[in-house]
């Protein structure tokens, strides 16, 4: 809707996982990269987890772009509420390999033999499982015969958990000891620090096709950051709400007064417009208005008079003619 008004060619604010708009803050640059790391030295098993809203998903997307020019194949699961042998039969299927009518030891039988002739080719397998921390223990339990697939000297599949803190809680209960001593990496994101947003918002903006023309005031900062605590996904949807109020204004400087209005819009809590308090010159209309209505009533009060009194003349002349039958 305030696209064209700011120049803009796209939402710079739109809560899809675009690994474009992906923003390198200190713990995600991190992240990024000890996740190549151990995927090249073959690490095996690996867990990033982050609150909700911090940027698992768009950093899961970031990883298969970066991993799509090396010798790797990359299978992603984004539900991982499943049977076990609907999971296994999502890893071979994301994988490329036949899955229908296959047993549960078949299925295991051909990713084994899959992965050996990577190994032979050369090249690497990675295995992505976003949410995480909604797998069951049972699930947990056969992620860690995953990480069993290996040759005397590496490991053949790499496997990285994305999840919410709770995915933390899950991996340290007692039951799944096994699967916790095989954790090579254990990475967090964190929201962003109050420089980062300045920063974070400003390359979203740039990427969109802004052209410096959208100006946030200090205060409008100081107010985002309040709300958002730094994190991306809050981030987003206030200044997406930002953005809507100054293109309802008619500006294209964002101060507090904005950021606030966009965050009781977005919590359901805005106030009701006044008819005057949708454009500056509103009022201007409705003064105009009452003036040229003033105007005209007072051209048309000397022949409104003359009507009055004729019909009075005639009103009365009907009444004395009545009175005299």
């Amino acid at each position: 809707m305030y696209q064209e008004f700011f120049g803009l060619k796209e939402n710079p604010f739109s809560l899809t996982p675009d690994p474009q708009y992906f923003y390198l803050s200190s713990s995600h640059l991190t992240a990024v990269e000890s996740l190549l790391f151990g995927i090249q030295r073959k690490m095996g098993f690996m867990v990033v987890t982050g609150d909700i809203g911090t940027g698992k998903t768009t950093l899961c997307r970031v990883l298969l772009e970066r991993l799509a020019g090396e010798k790797i194949k990359t299978a992603l699961l984004f539900n991982p509420c499943l049977s076990e042998e609907e999971l296994w039969a999502a890893i071979l299927k994301d994988f490329g390999l036949p899955c229908q009518n296959l047993s549960r030891k078949e299925m295991i039988d051909s990713l084994y033999e899959f992965l050996l002739v990577l190994l032979s080719r050369g090249e690497n397998a990675v295995l992505i499982i976003d949410e995480a921390q909604n797998l069951s223990t049972p699930l947990l339990e056969q992620i860690r015969l995953l990480s069993n697939l290996e040759t005397a000297k590496e490991k053949i599949l790499q496997i990285i958990l994305f999840g919410q803190l709770e995915l933390n809680e899950k991996l340290n209960a007692p039951d799944l000891r096994q699967l916790h001593q095989r954790l090579a990496l254990r990475l967090q994101l964190y929201p962003l620090s109050y420089k980062e947003m300045e920063n974070y918002i400003y390359q979203r903006l740039i990427i969109a096709g802004g052209r410096g023309n959208i100006y946030f005031s200090k205060s409008a900062f100081r107010e985002i950051f309040r709300f958002s605590k730094g994190v991306p996904r809050l981030i987003n949807l206030l200044c997406d709400r930002a953005l809507l109020a100054a293109f309802v204004a008619q500006t294209n400087h964002i101060d507090r007064a904005i950021v606030q209005k966009g965050e009781r819009s977005l919590l359901g809590k805005e106030k009701p417009n006044r008819i005057w308090a949708r454009r500056p010159y509103t009022l201007w209309i409705i003064f105009v208005c009452l003036l040229g209505g003033l105007i005209m009533g007072s051209a048309l009060l000397p022949q409104w008079k003359s009507l009055v009194n004729l019909a009075m003349e005639k009103v009365g002349s009907k009444t004395i003619l009545g009175t005299g039958q």
